[in-house]
């Protein structure tokens, strides 16, 4: 298990690599299965960072919770229809995706 300080070392590098995406751009990436939705309620980066651990437990669990996961059908046509801006982080292969349209930051 990765010590706090290379996680929080690892957190501030996907930061830098975090930004916003619309939906149209990311379509190559939904059609090779390799789009991660994360809920809102979850931080984007701690959520990268843990796969990037390889953090099998915690991701376990959030798949369980339905925290994390692929992108549902109706979802993707939702956010196609209306070329939905999201917030994303690449942890190679996978590009994990959250939707805060309708989430108020804190």
């Amino acid at each position: 298990m990765a010590s706090s300080s290379s996680r929080d070392e690892l957190k501030a590098k996907l930061n830098l690599e975090t930004s916003r995406i619309h939906w149209h751009e990311l379509q190559t990436y939904f059609a090779r299965g390799q789009v991660v939705r994360v809920a809102p309620e979850l931080d984007l980066l701690a959520v990268a960072a843990e796969l990037a651990a390889d953090n099998k437990p915690r991701f376990e669990q959030w798949l369980q919770e339905g925290q994390v996961g692929e992108v549902a059908s109706a979802t993707a046509q939702a956010w196609y229809d209306r070329n939905a801006e999201l917030w994303a982080v690449v942890v190679a292969p996978w590009v994990l995706v959250q939707d805060r349209s309708g989430h108020v930051l804190h």
